[in-house]
């Protein structure tokens, strides 16, 4: 079966990346906009029969979520025979559950518009929450970083590292790294009375004159980490290094960044990051995604992406 791969506006650096390393150029599509603003997606090349795959974050702003839900319903009317919507960061994850009244579950939402639009395969990285997999009624290829950051860590010097996670949320996520590299864990408790603010924060473990690396999968405000950072030097740690997956950074989080206690923010390109800074080094998702893009459609198994 024939596989064409295109992308969406929002990821169009990322899906060069993955093309250059999956050895073949991006399909031709372009997207006009009327005088309001409203999109009109048009593939330029004939999709029929085809095993079709359509890269794009769903992060801030909405269009991007809405231009993916339009590309897909275009595909398909275009009688592709099966799409895959590769989700580099998978936007709304946040809203996985009801945790007061009267509020959505939009990642709930989310699963079934793409479902909807004629989508037959979900592919992403580091959900915030794993179960949102069970939000799709399609089956969900659910990659994670650490097979970006394994490597990198692992050609640092580690004797006197230890991990932690920036809240409870992310203990297995945490606990994962520091069983890898055979070291201690280390959990900051967070306390919020609104979102992006964090009021509080407790640190369980013994960090005193230790390396600490902080993992979390997305960086926002950057309010969290920075806090868990100083807490983490109050405690006595020595510096403090930060893995996140996705770089969201609203707000004036690159100056909170620079103005903290963390040495270096190691994040993926998951979505472009778009200040400069000494202290924030990007890895490439691309390889990852290229041949997690071949092994769906060999029809082998994802699994075997981390068994090195």
């Amino acid at each position: 079966m024939v596989v064409k791969i295109f992308s969406g506006t929002q990821s169009h650096y990322l899906s060069e990346r993955i093309m250059a390393a999956y050895g073949k150029p991006l399909g031709n599509m372009s997207l006009q906009r009327f005088s309001d603003g409203e999109m009109h997606p048009i593939i330029n090349e004939s999709v029929r029969g085809a095993f079709v795959f359509f890269i794009q974050s769903t992060g801030a702003p909405v269009d991007n979520l809405f231009e993916t839900l339009m590309f897909i319903d275009t595909a398909r009317r275009a009688s592709a025979d099966y799409i895959t919507a590769v989700i580099p960061y998978f936007g709304f994850a946040r809203q996985d559950r009801k945790d007061k009244s009267r509020v959505p579950i939009t990642a709930k939402l989310i699963a079934n518009l793409l479902h909807t639009a004629g989508a037959n395969r979900v592919m992403t990285m580091d959900l915030h929450a794993d179960q949102i997999q069970g939000f799709f009624d399609i089956p969900v290829d659910h990659l994670r970083s650490e097979a970006i950051f394994k490597p990198f860590l692992k050609k640092l010097s580690m004797e006197n590292t230890l991990f932690a996670c920036a809240d409870v949320g992310g203990v297995k996520r945490a606990r994962n790294y520091a069983k890898s590299f055979n070291t201690d864990l280390v959990i900051c408790d967070k306390s919020r009375q609104k979102p992006n603010e964090v009021s509080s924060m407790t640190v369980i473990g013994d960090v005193e004159d230790k390396d600490v690396i902080l993992v979390d999968d997305i960086v926002d405000t950057a309010g969290t980490l920075c806090f868990a950072a100083g807490a983490l030097r109050e405690k006595g740690a020595k510096s403090v290094k930060v893995i996140c997956t996705h770089p969201v950074l609203s707000g004036n989080a690159y100056e909170k960044i620079e103005e903290s206690f963390i040495s270096e923010l190691i994040v993926t390109d998951t979505l472009p990051v778009k200040n400069l800074s000494s202290k924030i080094k990007v890895l490439s998702s691309a390889e990852l995604f290229a041949k997690a893009i071949v092994t769906v459609h060999d029809h082998k198994s994802i699994a075997a992406l981390y068994n090195d």
